[in-house]
């Protein structure tokens, strides 16, 4: 297992975050801003969903990411039949030596793409929570650590979409962000099929600017960002004003003001800033928030949704001064 290496110097982790995204770049077209919010994620040690419509570069983005951050990357094919043991491994009788030994499961890696999360049932995707939040696998009793860095990205197709399972509360609490890509513009899309006819192949690479332990020092830096009382306490202000907000059932957990807060520092880091702002903050609500905020039932065939609430909070708390944030 990897030590935790020292931090970067805030400049260089900013630009070596900086390369990642321009290298993602060079296969994701016009998901720049979106690919920021996904290395913020990562770089505050969390998990990511990305949840829209098919075809629209969710699987892509994560391989493309893992290659640029240099990280060992694994498929998982969520399937309606995938069973817990067939993501975090057996154990299986060796003949040759007489005794049960343990084989690794895809989770075993630095990447996990969780593909198409919401197609198997909510058994196995519960198998995810204990390694996504411990960082360990237990089975049959023995407990197995997973290699660092470790992160999932996980793909979703909408709840509405026939054959898909809603995602567990406690299981969606564990992603810190929630992204969606949407459809490109018309010059953005023509730039896809422009590019895939002059590579003349399906398959694309981008070049690792990065390792493991350099992520993980980055990681480190982004441990050092400032924070000060006035921005912690809006990111904790938008957090409860979700709960009491007339049209949630539900609201923001504290797991969402620390996503605000985590997520926040990391994009600051890829910024080059040694601190972090209100519009750090603002940024990240609707990602770190919305998959966080149940609305009342008697509400869903209203225009009432998650989304709306944060807007509305987010129009509603005072933002920090400038002097408050220094």
């Amino acid at each position: 297992m990897s030590t935790t290496p020292d931090p970067l110097p805030i400049a260089e982790a900013g630009a070596l975050a900086g390369a990642v995204l321009d290298q993602v770049d060079r296969a994701l077209v016009g998901k720049r801003d979106e690919m920021t919010l996904v290395l913020a994620g990562i770089l505050a040690g969390g998990h990511v969903l990305l949840e829209d419509l098919p075809g629209l570069g969710k699987t892509l983005a994560a391989r493309t990411l893992a290659q640029a951050l240099g990280l060992e990357f694994t498929r998982a094919q969520f399937t309606p039949d995938l069973l817990p043991a067939d993501l975090t491994g057996s154990w299986i009788y060796d003949q040759t030596k007489g005794e049960f030994a343990f084989r690794e499961g895809p989770i075993f890696t630095g990447l996990l793409l969780a593909d198409e999360i919401n197609r198997t049932p909510p058994k196995t995707q519960s198998a995810l929570l204990e390694s996504m939040q411990e960082r360990q696998v237990t089975v049959e009793g023995t407990t197995f650590q997973l290699p660092r860095p470790f992160h999932v990205l996980a793909t979703a197709n909408p709840i509405e979409h026939e054959g898909t399972y809603p995602l567990p509360e406690a299981q969606l609490d564990r992603f810190l962000l929630r992204l969606s890509f949407g459809y490109p513009d018309p010059d953005e899309e023509w730039d896809v099929l422009a590019r895939r006819v002059h590579r003349k192949q399906e398959d694309q690479r981008v070049d690792a600017v990065c390792t493991p332990d350099r992520l993980l020092a980055m990681q480190a830096s982004a441990e050092e960002i400032h924070v000060s009382d006035a921005v912690g306490r809006y990111a904790v202000d938008l957090a409860r004003a979700t709960r009491d907000h007339g049209d949630a059932l539900v609201g923001a957990s504290p797991r969402g003001s620390l996503a605000l807060l985590l997520c926040s520092r990391a994009l600051a880091l890829i910024d080059g800033r040694d601190y972090v702002l209100p519009d750090d903050v603002k940024r990240l609500a609707k990602p770190a928030l919305v998959h966080r905020i149940t609305i009342r039932p008697e509400l869903w065939m209203s225009d009432a949704s998650p989304t709306r609430i944060v807007e509305s909070v987010l129009a509603t708390v005072p933002v920090p001064d400038a002097q408050e944030v220094g």
